[in-house]
């Protein structure tokens, strides 16, 4: 059974928003883990983007999303949320919601042990 499952994403026109979850496994993540979205274009590297440490309720993002985007966490409904506004072209590619067991050691750019499958966000311009 999956650890990660998202769902979301779509294809917006720059400006737009779009919003992205993330179901996982309480009994697999339950006190202390970091959990977050990576993304990766096309012809690029995976990178981090937002990640948050559950043990000390932090959250982290990279500068290019920072006040655009919102990391959000439903522990009733298990769901990890992406909130994203202001898109833009450069936001396009695959999203990966990942998590490991442990903090964030500080930052958003974590060591996943966990993958979901990835959802698609295209921004147009």
């Amino acid at each position: 059974q999956a650890q990660l499952v998202e769902s979301g994403g779509g294809s917006v026109q720059a400006g737009g928003s779009l919003k992205l979850a993330c179901k996982y496994s309480p009994l697999v993540y339950r006190y202390n883990y970091c959990m977050g979205w990576f993304r990766q274009a096309p012809g690029k590297e995976r990178e981090g983007v937002a990640a948050r440490d559950s043990g000390l309720r932090w959250t982290y993002y990279t500068d290019s999303v920072k006040g655009r985007f919102t990391l959000s966490q439903d522990d009733v409904q298990n769901t990890l949320y992406l909130y994203m506004d202001s898109l833009k072209p450069e936001d396009s590619g695959m999203y990966y919601c990942a998590a490991v067991n442990g903090g964030c050691d500080g930052r958003y750019s974590f060591s996943p042990e966990a993958w979901g499958q990835g959802t698609q966000v295209t921004v147009s311009s």
